[in-house]
């Protein structure tokens, strides 16, 4: 009987663990359109039937699993096995920041928690290029490719005539930003002529490009632009010329003494 007594004392002084709650992968990283698994494990002191819920941090707290029921976009698109939870078709409207509470009302601490980050990885769409038809020898010329839409960020890369242009020499003609994907030419020249596209790729998904566009290179027309600046000088020769040869010839004056004549002799008549 005192034998009894003492391993009840024991039994009785051991610790007992409260409820715990962890989870195997604390950041989640899927595809968009594929399923997401967020884990959330838990052991219990005494309650054998815990309230399990889910929420969602945004702007603010909303709830994604609430009395043993998804809520709002999640329902039905959803599924809960222990307390870890299974989001079908994720899109991404779902990334953020997921939280799993176990609420044992039975054990000594009643309430244990863990964090899910939840980031969906968007594929590459047709990026936009901007590519300009033509352009001058020796003049700056950029060229641009962006896609907006793509996580995590895409790079990008410049093809010419269907081959690729790699990270420039030291005396290339142009620069390229792999993350900007902005193609610069600051001096371009005839050799620089050609179909050019660009590619996007972010490691998910398949590479996109955009319509390709010939560019093409115009000499500057240095004799014509000489020789139209000659013209107007000629033009503007011959009107000064043509003004102080009209002032000579007193025209202006007569024109003046004209008009005064013509007014005196209106007050007159008056």
């Amino acid at each position: 009987m005192l034998a009894l007594i003492s391993a009840l004392l024991l039994l009785h002084s051991l610790p007992v663990a409260p409820v715990t709650v962890s989870t195997t992968q604390s950041k989640v990283e899927v595809q968009e359109n594929s399923d997401a698994v967020l884990s959330c494990l838990f052991k219990t002191e005494k309650d054998q039937n815990p309230r399990i819920e889910w929420k969602k941090k945004d702007n603010g707290i909303s709830m994604v699993y609430f009395e043993g029921n998804f809520t709002g976009p999640f329902k039905g698109r959803a599924k809960i096995e222990g307390a870890t939870v299974t989001l079908y078709k994720v899109q991404l409207k779902d990334a953020g920041l997921y939280r799993c509470e176990v609420s044992a009302a039975a054990d000594s601490v009643q309430l244990g928690e863990t964090n899910v980050t939840l980031k969906v990885l968007v594929p590459p769409h047709i990026p936009f290029c901007e590519i300009p038809s033509s352009a001058l020898t020796g003049s700056l010329v950029e060229l641009r490719c962006s896609d907006q839409y793509s996580i995590p960020p895409a790079v990008y890369t410049w093809y010419k005539d269907k081959k690729p242009l790699s990270s420039p020499r030291a005396n290339a003609t142009y620069t390229i930003n792999r993350n900007t994907g902005i193609l610069t030419f600051q001096t371009v020249t005839r050799a620089d002529a050609g179909q050019y596209h660009c590619e996007a790729r972010n490691g998910v998904g398949q590479p996109k490009s955009c319509v390709g566009n010939h560019m093409t290179i115009d000499d500057l027309n240095v004799t014509a632009i000489i020789a139209g600046i000659v013209v107007l000088c000629l033009v503007i020769s011959v009107c000064t010329l043509g003004a102080w040869y009209a002032h000579r010839q007193g025209y202006f004056s007569r024109k003046l003494t004209t008009t005064v004549t013509f007014s005196t002799a209106h007050v007159c008549r008056s």
